[in-house]
């Protein structure tokens, strides 16, 4: 049975409410999962996150999921992307040290929190790179996400009927850079109905790319 925490992690605005889910068997790694955009309401409770670190527990990793900042508890005012950023390197840097001996490392996000992720996979390139809905040439007023640091690393899960980021916008960013995507047939932006197939996506697949 998952026994999930609730911890304080210093960031460079403030402190981040961050919630910690403990790798279930041997452990494998430490995964940072990052949560939808907290403008139309996304904190680090969204179930597709939910979804995506429990089942990356089942693989050996101790999840850590930031309320980035403004969000919930943690300190700071939202910045469209930029200090998330930060933040999520300092929630990375943090869990590392934590794990000193967990060999992986996992980066993961879903919608706004893959957007997040693929600047931090700059700085901090992960042995998996998981990108859920993320929102990829979709907003027309931030900076675009530059290129992930290893496609090979890479895995995109999206839904064909994706309303928010359309799976074309998704097919269209990653199809350049050669990253596999995974399309769950008749699935919303959020993933309804369908967490037990997006759970089990995870399971499958994160694997080959973990190696």
């Amino acid at each position: 049975m998952l026994k999930p925490d609730m911890i304080q992690i210093k960031g460079p605005a403030g402190t981040l409410e961050t919630i910690f889910l403990p790798a279930q068997g041997q452990v494998r790694g430490v995964a940072v999962v990052n949560h939808p955009n907290p403008l139309q309401g996304g904190t680090n409770t969204n179930k597709v996150i939910q979804t995506a670190a429990k089942a990356l527990t089942q693989l050996g990793f101790h999840c850590y999921l930031p309320n980035l900042r403004g969000v919930g508890n943690s300190e700071g005012q939202h910045d469209y992307g930029r200090g998330e950023t930060d933040d999520c390197i300092a929630v990375i840097d943090y869990a590392r040290a934590q794990h000193p001996d967990a060999e992986k490392f996992a980066l993961a996000g879903f919608s706004f929190g893959g957007y997040v992720a693929t600047f931090a996979a700059q700085t901090r390139e992960p042995d998996l790179l998981l990108l859920i809905g993320a929102a990829v040439h979709h907003y027309t007023d931030h900076p675009e996400p530059v290129a992930v640091p290893n496609p090979a690393k890479t895995l995109m899960i999206h839904g064909a009927e994706d309303e928010v980021v359309e799976f074309g916008k998704a097919l269209s960013w990653a199809e350049p850079q050669d990253i596999p995507v995974v399309a769950v047939a008749d699935s919303s932006h959020f993933f309804h109905g369908k967490l037990i197939v997006l759970r089990d996506v995870v399971l499958k697949f994160a694997p080959a790319v973990l190696g």
